[in-house]
C-alpha cells in the first residue's frame, strides 16, 4: 500500500517569544514492513533541517528559530510503501538489544493495581497469546477518552481514572509487559485509518514487545489489534518522552496555542 502523509504543525504566540529550539521525531526509516520513497520535514522558512540519529535509531531534526516571533510551523510530507507483516518487525535499524526495554520509567512504572491486572493473564503459556490477552484487557480498562489524560500522565493514572488515548494504552500496556519480564517498547507514528481526506489532531502511538523465535511484534491497544501496513513507525522509545515527536523549549514568556493538522491519505485517492 502506498500511504501519503502531510502533517503541519503550527505554534502561535499571544507575545513575542525571543527564542525556540525544539527536537522533531517525524521521519520514518525503511525496514522489510515499509520502504521510503520520499519525505522531507522543514520550516515555514522553507530551509532544510539539521538531522541526527539518536541513541534509540531515530531519525531526529532539529528546529530553531533564534528571533523573536509570534509564529512557528512545521511541515512534514512524506510518501511510503507499506507490506502487512502482521505486526512482526524485521530488517529494522536496532541499535539497543531488546533487554533494555526492561528499564522502566516514571510514566511506565507498574503500581499494585497494574501488576494485578498483568497477573490476570499469566495462564497463557504461549508468549504470544499472553501479550494479545493483555493487548484486549488494556483496551477494556481504559477507555478511549480524548482530554481525560496528557502527556504527563503515567500508565497507573491512567488505568485508576478508566480513560485516556493512544498513548495511555500504550504505556499501561508497555507498564504490565515488563512487569512480566518482556521487554516492550513504545512507538510514535501514523495511522491510516481507511477514510481519505480526514484531518486529525495528532498523530498515533502504539507498542512493540519482544516476542521469542518472532522478534519484535506491534501491538496497537488503542484499537486491539496487531499493527498492519496502515501503520508508519517514525520514533522509538522507552515512553512517550524519550519517543515524543516534538519536544522543545523557548525563551519568553507568553501563551501558547497549537494548531496541528495530519492527513494520511492512500496514493492516487486524494481528494
Amino acid at each position: 500500500m502506498r500511504l501519503i502523509v502531510r502533517h503541519r504543525t503550527t505554534y502561535s504566540y499571544a507575545s513575542p517569544v525571543f527564542a525556540a529550539i525544539q527536537t522533531l521525531r517525524l521521519t520514518p526509516r525503511s525496514y522489510e514492513a515499509l520502504a521510503v520513497h520520499r519525505w522531507s520535514v522543514r520550516s515555514d522558512q522553507r530551509r532544510p533541517l539539521p538531522s541526527f540519529t539518536d541513541g534509540f535509531g531515530n531519525i531526529t531534526h532539529c528546529h530553531s528559530v533564534v528571533q523573536a516571533h509570534t509564529e512557528a510551523t512545521i511541515f512534514v510530507e512524506g510518501e511510503v510503501e507499506t507490506t502487512n507483516t502482521f505486526g512482526i518487525v524485521r530488517g529494522a535499524t536496532e541499535p539497543l538489544p531488546p533487554m533494555f526495554y526492561l528499564r522502566r520509567t516514571p510514566l511506565t512504572e507498574a503500581d499494585e493495581a497494574i501488576q494485578a491486572m498483568a497477573g490476570e493473564i499469566v495462564s497463557e503459556r504461549s508468549p504470544l497469546k499472553r501479550l494479545h490477552a493483555l493487548l484486549n484487557l488494556v483496551r477494556e480498562r481504559v477507555d478511549y477518552r480524548i482530554g481525560a489524560t496528557d502527556p504527563s500522565t503515567t500508565a497507573a493514572q491512567a488505568l485508576a481514572e478508566g480513560a485516556g488515548v493512544c498513548q495511555d494504552h500504550a504505556h499501561l500496556f508497555i507498564a504490565a509487559a515488563r512487569h512480566l519480564g518482556v521487554p516492550a517498547r513504545y512507538l510514535g507514528g501514523y495511522l491510516w485509518t481507511g477514510v481519505e481526506s480526514q484531518d486529525y489532531q495528532a498523530s498515533h502511538a502504539w507498542a512493540e514487545a519482544f516476542v521469542p523465535d518472532l522478534g519484535w511484534v506491534g501491538f496497537d491497544a488503542a484499537n486491539r489489534i496487531c499493527t498492519t501496513e496502515a501503520y508508519i513507525r517514525t520514533s522509538i522509545g522507552l515512553d512517550y518522552w524519550s519517543a515524543s515527536p516534538v519536544r522543545g523549549v523557548r525563551r519568553g514568556a507568553a501563551d501558547e496555542t497549537l494548531a496541528v493538522r495530519v492527513q494520511v491519505e492512500q496514493a492516487g485517492q486524494e481528494q
